[in-house]
């Protein structure tokens, strides 16, 4: 690609090939109102589609599980493979509706879309990527659309063509799309991989644990025949003192002591906490003083969420890479340290996985906000192998957790990279 910059009606970033100005025109003037209705009957409720923000037009019962298509379809929308649909519905990041094209069959939308075929001068797929900025969107459909009371759109399917669009050559065009298709496959490559994933690390958490008070799991290493014993928490963890500190009081970047707060617990880390890695909030020195009451933590430790306002309470993450550093246990969390031996991982992974989870639903008090005490934990039984047996249920789980953080960063990677070029490929 070829850079090019301070020119009028010319992107920051093209292939190398072009050169000539983008033009300045119409919507209408590439695409063009479709009135084909389904009064013949050809399409039935299993042909109706939807429009996606993630996967653009798809199979409505596919895609959500049923149809939502009223007695009759005859007066819905035929869609033809290569045809744009507007939602007027606002989705997400985009209040005025979406646009999208249909890559897949044929078939029908409701009345609540508008339908275009597109002209000889445009490249159908370049409609969609060209209005896949989220802001380009927004900034062409906000004066054209009124909103109605139900917050629907009130815009005709001839009037959502009356703005302004910059396009280039169909050729250019087609280059364009090609690129961004290239860009979403990979995409969702690496999507599908990252999921696959993480399927299979919930199901080895599921596998690789004892339940049901049985003794060995169902899954094994090999040369592991022993069974595992069963032991009370409060017998092999002991008790820290946490602190209670509020989001208010940290900060991501001030302060030289780290804290440990339940909502990351919840919703940011994993069963292992890499303090080398991880985006922790630090104490605020204005609220140092308050770190005194509590116990500093060190690998090994784990965090167990002991409130929150869903069943997530008991989740847990085991702290590791912490040496010469200040740590913390925050405000509504358990903090725990082995008395014995313990490999590094399983603590954290096996205190996570549903066969230990399951046993502290029933413990668990209250309607919106749940928690779980201190006593009724320490009562709790956990199920332990042998050390050995414990690092190789930790490394395998390290190495997981390494294969799914190494498809995420590639996944955002991906998707920054999208969204750049979203921008600087267009005037």
């Amino acid at each position: 690609m070829a850079e090019q910059h301070g020119k009028a009606l010319v992107p920051q970033i093209r292939f190398a090939g072009f050169t000539d100005p983008w033009e300045q025109r119409k919507l209408e003037n590439y695409i063009v109102v479709s009135t084909t209705k389904n009064v013949d009957g050809k399409f039935g409720k299993e042909d109706v589609l939807s429009v996606s923000g993630e996967y653009g037009v798809v199979n409505q019962i596919t895609f959500q599980g049923r149809s939502f298509a009223g007695a009759s379809v005859s007066n819905y929308g035929v869609v033809n493979t290569g045809d744009v649909v507007y939602t007027k519905s606002p989705l997400n990041s985009n209040p005025y509706g979406i646009i999208k094209v249909n890559k897949g069959i044929p078939g029908i939308v409701s009345t609540l879309y508008a339908i275009y075929h597109p002209r000889d001068n445009v490249y159908a797929n370049f409609i969609q990527v060209y209005f896949e900025q989220h802001e380009r969107m927004n900034n062409y459909m906000h004066p054209l659309v009124n909103k109605g009371a139900k917050n629907d759109m009130k815009v005709t399917a001839e009037n959502a063509l009356k703005g302004m669009v910059t396009f280039p050559s169909r050729e250019e065009q087609s280059v364009i799309s090609a690129f961004f298709s290239r860009l979403d496959s990979l995409i969702t490559l690496h999507q599908r991989k990252y999921d696959k994933l993480c399927v299979l690390k919930k199901s080895m958490l599921d596998k690789m644990f004892p339940k049901g008070g049985s003794l060995y799991p169902e899954i094994r290493f090999a040369g592991f025949t022993d069974p595992w014993e069963q032991r009370k928490l409060g017998d092999e963890l002991e008790f820290l003192r946490n602190n209670t500190l509020s989001r208010a009081e940290l900060s991501e970047s001030e302060g030289t002591a780290f804290d440990i707060h339940y909502g990351d617990v919840l919703i940011k880390y994993g069963s292992v906490l890499n303090l080398e890695k991880a985006k922790v909030p630090r104490i605020m020195d204005s609220a140092i003083a308050d770190r005194q009451t509590c116990d500093r933590l060190q690998d090994g430790d784990v965090i167990i969420a002991d409130t929150a306002e869903d069943s997530a309470v008991g989740k847990c993450t085991e702290l590791c890479n912490s040496k010469g550093k200040m740590v913390f246990s925050g405000l509504h969390t358990m903090p725990l340290r082995p008395m014995g031996e313990y490999a590094s991982g399983y603590l954290g992974h096996y205190l996570n996985s549903s066969a230990f989870h399951s046993q502290l639903l029933p413990l668990m008090q209250g309607i919106k906000v749940i928690s779980i005490s201190r006593s009724a934990m320490a009562d709790t039984t956990m199920t332990v192998p042998s050390v050995d047996e414990q690092r190789q249920i930790g490394a395998f789980f390290d190495r997981l957790d390494s294969l799914i953080t190494l498809h995420q960063r590639k996944l955002e990677l991906l998707r920054n990279i999208k969204k750049s070029m979203l921008d600087k490929m267009f005037v």
